[in-house]
């Protein structure tokens, strides 16, 4: 993923209320409808720091082990550096594994499990992931390039002791989509 090298920055309307008050919106219909894409409206060349932005303050804790988020938007989010199996939430290239296994909450505290934020390259309706489960209506296919089908199998591994696990967040350069722990993904061509 050429595209990763450099960190992503974000555009200063970004920081804004109104544009954050949008894109919060937007993250909780990715979210209620999970698998549905989800447009984020920025000026910046990508959403992550939008995302982020919207997402983290300087109550939570961030792992961004590939060094994807620029280091002024690091800066301005206020959000307290972690190591990728404490972090609350965690950065990562989709085609790069993680080195670590990330937090998975306890029982007294499922919700604390890591939101991990997988960049793609791209996600479109149709092929690949099957999903389905609370929030879907039947099944719902994307096709998700520039993520290792590794995660998945990880994802799988993670979210076995329910209600502990990960919740997964991908990005492409314009889009969000949401896949809380509860929804199970089938990989097309798997058995």
């Amino acid at each position: 993923m050429n595209k990763l090298q450099t960190p992503i920055v974000s555009h200063t309307s970004d920081w804004t209320p109104l544009v954050q008050q949008r894109a919060f919106r937007r993250i909780l219909d990715a979210f209620s409808y999970p698998g549905r894409i989800c447009e984020l409206e920025t000026q910046a060349a990508h959403v992550l720091p939008l995302m982020l932005a919207t997402l983290a303050d300087p109550a939570t804790t961030l792992a961004d082990p590939c060094g994807l988020v620029g280091a002024a938007d690091r800066q301005r989010l206020g959000a307290k550096s972690a190591s990728a199996d404490l972090a609350q939430f965690v950065v990562m290239p989709g085609s790069q594994l993680p080195a670590v296994e990330p937090a998975s909450g306890t029982l007294d505290s499922p919700e604390s499990g890591a939101t991990l934020v997988l960049v793609a390259d791209e996600i479109k309706q149709g092929g690949g992931l099957v999903l389905s489960g609370p929030g879907i209506q039947g099944s719902v296919s994307l096709q998700v390039s520039g993520v290792d089908p590794q995660w998945w199998k990880l994802r799988k591994q993670w979210n076995s002791g329910f209600p502990l696990g990960v919740d997964v967040v991908l990005l492409d350069e314009r889009s969000v989509v949401a896949l809380p722990r509860t929804i199970k993904i089938a990989v097309e061509g798997d058995q």
